[in-house]
């Protein structure tokens, strides 16, 4: 059943502007990829008053379920086929650093903390760093700048919002929209109508109705100009979320627009609607974290990939992994909890897991799409926006932010050569549509090709981009590695990104399973913000350590479980609508309601 959304935090009405090499030391197995026979070997864990914790994968989920169970006495060891810190680390550029300095950062794309985000900063606030927490290390950026075919648009700031109501928010939205862009003003309406409609939706509305339609059919996108597709249809679903407008389910967009509204407008709890890290995310986040989790006893085995589930008697006995060496071994818990992305679990469990939790079968029906990071490294800075930065209409969906103007450090005296200057790092969420300077999709070019393409596709987006951004500045670049054999038949994509297509939430589990022993964290389990993040990850961790708690009987206090906001105010305005969505009537708010059929 849906999480009810937290109606607390109404008081503040301000919008807020401008604004794992070392963690490899800390773990306690040898790294990954050393040749070897298999053998098989002694079980690694031995259980231990019931309290034994194995966890495989050392992503967000993982790391976060680590946190809370090594806090609580439980005896963790994570296991992680990779790397430690998952799609969130940084990713430093091998052989590029010279004379004492760091080698250039790289990452599978940039970090984004929006205002909305609860969980994960409060985690951050319990993670030491110098005198005080990582989560100092959030700075406030900005989300207001657009670039559109050669025009800059800024995103303007509002004033009081006043009474909380449908109407004032739509009042503010057309304000927003109409100085933002050219679409014609009819459309602008329309948009808007549709924003208040999902915003009056009950719970049930939402989930009954809205899961189970897709956005692009909700704002009638192929009706529409083109302004209006690249503007207010594309940009967000694709630019900021890397989903398909045809693709991803209404509720999941509304949710996100919804958020970012009320963030935005400084509702509820909400911190600065844009918050970035003040350097790399493992020197400044993940390390520490991995830091202080190993100090807590957890054990890291980095290297040792899960290959499969041994189910008897109703229980998880063991798992199978193949360690650094290739040597298959047996891992036995009390407790055993998969925060692996949904790809990889998949393969790994029997049809005695499916059958005794239906709810893992379903697994096979999530779908995953690409979202991949491209840093290009300049040799003069280049803070081409105070923040991220969106090139609308851009084929391959692109969104960047220039990081040294947010970064402690001294870039060029702490990374590379010391002729790089900055990093415009770059996320590029359609892979699927051909560019403007090959034709072809991402996943038809060559990785020097995917440069020349992201460049041109910047460069005609941002006013005298050409200019701005000639190759004369260009130090290097850098594509994540996840990608492989691009250019080719065989293109691949290591690290893919769930999205929430039209009816998935039916297909996505808890992160308590029918399995006793047997938890799921990771970003596909059901959760308040129903996005694939890193907030959505951490908050699984938080739900399966809070499902081991009571397995166990355990008097620890549980961890907190911080839902998106709702005003109060609109509780009656909510209550309604799913009186009307159960007697089958449309939301009052809706102009397409006449002409829905069974309506």
């Amino acid at each position: 059943m849906e999480q009810q959304q937290s109606r607390d935090g109404i008081g503040r009405r301000r919008f807020v502007t401008g604004a794992m090499a070392t963690a490899v030391g800390a773990a306690t197995g040898p790294l990954w990829g050393m040749p070897g026979a298999r053998a098989a070997a002694p079980a690694l864990v031995s259980a231990a008053a019931g309290k034994n914790v194995a966890i495989f994968g050392a992503g967000m989920g993982g790391l976060s379920a680590a946190h809370e169970l090594a806090e609580r006495g439980f005896q963790v060891t994570v296991y992680e086929r990779k790397a430690l810190g998952g799609k969130s680390r940084s990713i430093p550029v091998p052989g590029t650093g010279a004379g004492g300095r760091k080698d250039l950062p790289g990452e599978h794309g940039f970090r984004f903390f929006p205002g909305f985000y609860q969980n994960l900063p409060e985690t951050m606030s319990r993670i030491p760093y110098g005198s005080g927490t990582v989560r100092d290390n959030l700075v406030p950026a900005s989300l207001e700048v657009i670039a559109y075919k050669g025009k800059e648009l800024r995103v303007p700031i509002p004033g009081d919002l006043g009474a909380i109501t449908p109407e004032a928010i739509g009042d503010y939205l057309r304000t927003a929209l109409t100085a933002l862009t050219t679409v014609p003003l009819t459309e602008i309406n329309f948009f808007i109508s549709k924003l208040v409609t999902f915003i009056t939706s009950g719970p049930r509305r939402r989930l009954g109705q809205w899961e189970n339609m897709g956005f692009s059919d909700f704002i009638k996108a192929s009706q529409m100009s083109q302004q209006y597709q690249d503007l207010l249809v594309r940009m967000f679903t694709a630019s900021l979320v890397a989903a398909q407008p045809d693709l991803a389910n209404t509720r999941t967009m509304g949710l996100m627009f919804e958020a970012l509204i009320y963030s935005g407008l400084g509702l509820g709890p909400y911190g600065p609607p844009d918050m970035v890290l003040n350097g790399p995310s493992s020197d400044v986040w993940l390390t520490p974290w991995i830091d202080h989790l190993t100090s807590m006893g957890v054990q890291f085995r980095l290297g040792w990939t899960a290959t499969g589930f041994t189910y008897s008697g109703g229980r998880v006995t063991g798992a199978q992994v193949t360690g650094p060496t290739g040597a298959a071994s047996t891992v036995t818990a009390d407790h055993y909890v998969a925060a692996m992305p949904v790809e990889r679990i998949r393969p790994l469990l029997s049809s005695a897991m499916k059958t005794a939790d239906p709810a893992l079968a379903r697994l096979d029906h999530l779908q995953t799409d690409w979202m991949n990071g491209v840093m290009i490294y300049l040799k003069q800075p280049r803070p081409i926006a105070e923040g991220h930065l969106i090139y609308a209409a851009t084929p391959w969906a692109l969104t960047s932010i220039s990081q040294a103007q947010f970064w402690t450090t001294d870039f060029p005296a702490t990374y590379g050569d010391g002729t790089a200057v900055d990093c415009l790092s770059l996320d590029l969420s359609d892979w699927n549509t051909p560019g403007i300077l090959f034709g072809k999709t991402a996943k038809q070019c060559t990785r020097p090709q995917i440069v020349q393409e992201v460049l041109a596709q910047v460069r005609s987006a941002l006013p005298n981009g050409a200019a701005l951004l000639p190759d004369s500045i260009v130090h290097s670049w850098f594509v994540d590695p996840a990608i492989t054999g691009e250019g080719t038949s065989a293109v691949a994509n290591d690290e893919p990104l769930l999205i929430n297509s039209t009816s998935s939430w039916s297909n996505r589990p808890n992160a308590t399973t029918a399995i006793p022993n047997f938890y799921l964290a990771a970003d596909y389990v059901r959760n308040s913000i129903n996005l694939a993040t890193m907030e959505g990850g951490n908050e699984a961790g938080r739900m399966a350590a809070n499902a081991i708690l009571d397995a166990t009987g355990s008097s620890a206090s549980r961890a907190r479980l911080y839902e998106l906001y709702l005003p109060r105010e609109f509780k009656p305005i909510h209550d309604s609508d799913d009186i009307r969505y159960l007697l089958g009537l449309p939301n009052r708010f809706d102009l397409l309601a006449p002409y829905w059929p069974g309506h």
